[in-house]
């Protein structure tokens, strides 16, 4: 764990017109400077920093926060890669918290499996490059239309045809047995079960022999362009394996935790807000060299849900983009849970009949590609068109079984607006009754659909809590005014509190830019942005006459809140007498105590 003293100190050392400026220009405008917003499309500059305050801003998209905060937007990493970017960029080394041996000890294997990855891609590339035993290997990249400056680009290599080729070269190298195996570029010749990701379990004495034979190889990178595994393609079908050979889960690879071409196409997926999914890494990476840079393909032709979330970071919109046949349907209604789940728009883009992406493009061109990408429909409408081409459609029994079928997945939709939509959609398409898609919702999730209120959003400040918020960030008085007065009731049902809370626990020296930045750089984006505009702004005068009318109100909100819910449930009905007599004595306490509040400051 990096300590607080260390992240502040890499905010000090990475001034944020420095650290911006290294990204696009910056011109400056008067004691600030402005450029462009890269978070969103405009034609003026709303994107301000404030080298004083070491915050930057955007008032067209909103975005706003520390440095560490702009990297973790622009370069879509968390917070703790944020910190060690720029501490590489500020040439400091962070000394964590000490390890236990056991942790020292897989921090360090993982450290030389990493290196030994790398040092593999390369190896495998410099196989398919020179070596006369890859020339069927070069034949068929050939075929699909990969030259040597594609394959340079994505490392692409070749596996021997032989038993111990990588093996022997790992030795030869200077790597040890059990990084090798716990790699999974190698197999243990046993039965016995092995865990590569647990670097405790001891590995059984056996010989050992290559994963990966004859096979064009594919790496498989993290977002950040490190390889974790390679993925292995057949070269001939009388080879009688498996087409696709991929890495075991090891220390460094989950399956279901990697996108494959991330590392390449997260600037355009966040450019266009939209991300193609594609089923294999050639139908990736020929549409990434045509030009159509915005696609991603998962390990696998289903999403999971930490897939999902990862790319939740880039996009707002999916295009899924697998086989026209049953197989391709089938792939892409297991993505629909974590797809929809987490809020993301889902198109389905249909190849010719027998084509994918690669074959598409290869033989009519990107642009006839990015038609059928421009005609993709969204999914339910896809499913309703399917159905509709079948010839018993009409029939009752049909119709309610893709009713039962379409709304499981509707009912995988938070937002209330977009769901409402779509059982609209269902309910003209299906001639089925709005109320009777909801029952089926209902039945589907187990639970009645969600409320149609709206969870309180913790970045839309009213005034009084913008001000609260204001001095508890930069006025020291006021603030401890604040924290005192919190000791004695803190609104925790009030909207944005827990926002004001997360201030007042926090300890910031107000004087210090690289004390607010790191503050600031450990909130949710749409914290952080909220609070950045609060430093831009003049300071507030008065500042515990302030505060302490703003607290008055919020202590004047809870009560009334206090007051309707006991309305609430004296109007329910069927309470017993005392209970309403107890009710009512609650609610003549809380009006008399409302009554006693002064009235605070104007315009609140």
């Amino acid at each position: 764990m990096i300590n607080e003293q260390t992240i502040e100190q890499i905010a000090a050392a990475n001034d944020i017109v420095d650290v911006i400026g290294s990204y696009f220009p910056l011109k400056r405008a008067g004691a600030t400077w402005k450029a462009l917003c890269p978070f969103h499309n405009e034609r003026s500059p709303s994107f301000t920093v404030n080298p004083h305050r070491q915050i930057f801003k955007c008032f067209g998209c909103g975005a706003g926060g520390s440095v560490f905060r702009f990297v973790m937007q622009y370069e879509s990493v968390d917070f703790i890669s944020s910190v060690k970017r720029l501490a590489e960029r500020a040439g400091i080394t962070i000394v964590e918290d000490a390890l236990s041996p056991s942790d020292d000890r897989r921090l360090r294997l993982r450290k030389r499996i990493v290196e030994l990855h790398a040092a593999a891609a390369d190896w495998f590339h410099e196989q398919l490059i020179k070596s006369p035993g890859a020339a069927a290997a070069r034949t068929y990249l050939k075929s699909r239309g990969i030259n040597s400056t594609i394959a340079k680009a994505w490392k692409i290599g070749y596996a021997p045809d032989a038993w111990d080729a990588l093996g022997d070269w790992a030795r030869t190298s200077g790597y040890h047995d059990e990084e090798i195996v716990r790699s999974g570029l190698v197999k243990l010749k046993t039965d016995e079960d092995v865990a590569l990701a647990n670097a405790d379990a001891p590995l059984p004495r056996a010989k050992s022999y290559d994963r990966f034979r004859h096979r064009v190889m594919f790496p498989i990178c993290d977002d950040t362009g490190k390889v974790v595994a390679f993925s292995g393609r057949i070269l001939t079908s009388d080879q009688g394996e498996a087409k696709y050979v991929n890495s075991p889960e090891t220390m460094l690879f989950t399956k279901g935790n990697i996108l494959f071409g991330l590392h390449k196409s997260k600037r355009a997926l966040i450019d266009k807000s939209s991300a193609i999914v594609c089923e294999g890494q050639l139908d990736l990476i020929t549409a990434f060299e045509a030009g159509v840079e915005n696609v991603i393909a998962p390990q696998g032709t289903a999403f999971t849900e930490k897939q999902a979330r990862i790319l939740k970071r880039y996009v707002e919109e999916v295009i899924l983009c697998f086989d026209a046949d049953a197989a391709g349907v089938k792939a892409a209604e297991r993505s629909l849970p974590a797809l929809l789940g987490l809020g993301l728009f889902v198109k389905v883009a249909t190849m010719p009949p027998g084509q994918d992406p690669d074959s598409l493009i290869r033989s009519q061109g990107a642009e006839a590609f990015r038609e059928r990408i421009s005609a993709a429909r969204d999914f339910f409408d896809d499913q309703l068109d399917r159905a509709a081409a079948l010839p018993d459609f009409r029939t009752p029994r049909t119709r309610s079984a893709l009713t039962r079928k379409l709304a499981a997945f509707v009912g995988l939709i938070e937002d209330v607006v977009t769901r409402d939509a779509v059982v609209h959609r269902l309910s003209s398409r299906l001639e089925v009754a709005p109320l009777e898609i909801r029952r089926m919702l209902k039945r589907a999730k187990g639970k009645p659909v969600a409320d149609t209120e709206d969870k309180p959003d913790v970045t839309e400040l009213d005034r009084t809590m913008r001000m609260l918020c204001t001095i508890a960030l930069r006025d020291p008085s006021g603030r401890q005014w604040l924290v005192e007065a919190a000791k004695n009731g803190f609104p925790e049902d009030e909207p944005s509190a827990a926002l004001l809370g997360k201030i007042l626990r926090a300890s910031l020296d107000m004087e210090a830019h690289e004390s607010v930045g790191a503050f600031l750089g450990a909130l949710p984006a749409d914290e952080e942005a909220a609070l950045s505009e609060l430093l831009i702004g003049p300071p507030i005068k008065n500042s515990i006459e302030v505060a302490s009318d703003c607290w008055r109100e919020l202590c004047s909100r809870t009560m009334k809140r206090g007051i309707d819910a006991i309305q609430a449930r004296i109007r329910g009905g069927d309470l017993p007498l005392p209970e309403i007599s107890n009710l009512h004595k609650e609610m003549l306490d809380l009006q008399k105590r409302l009554s006693d509040i002064p009235r605070p400051f104007p315009g609140t």
